[in-house]
């Protein structure tokens, strides 16, 4: 699942947000937020800022599937 699929489910869950209201609590055009969305291309720290203006938590992180130690 890609992350644009992720941040569609999220705005649902957490009140069917729009997309054009998340790029506005973001801050951005809606052109800029629909660009990244069609090219499925987020920043870490895009995706932390939608987090942030969601009310979650981003967690971006690497696990080695032997001890499930999580980098």
């Amino acid at each position: 699942m890609g992350m644009t699929e992720k941040i569609r489910i999220l705005l649902v869950k957490r009140g069917n947000i729009s997309e054009a209201e998340l790029a506005r609590r973001l801050g951005i055009s809606p052109q800029n937020l629909n660009n990244k969305i069609k090219r499925d291309n987020f920043t870490v720290s895009d995706l932390e800022k939608i987090a942030g203006v969601l009310g979650c938590e981003f967690k971006a992180f690497f696990e080695i599937p032997e001890t499930n130690e999580q980098v």
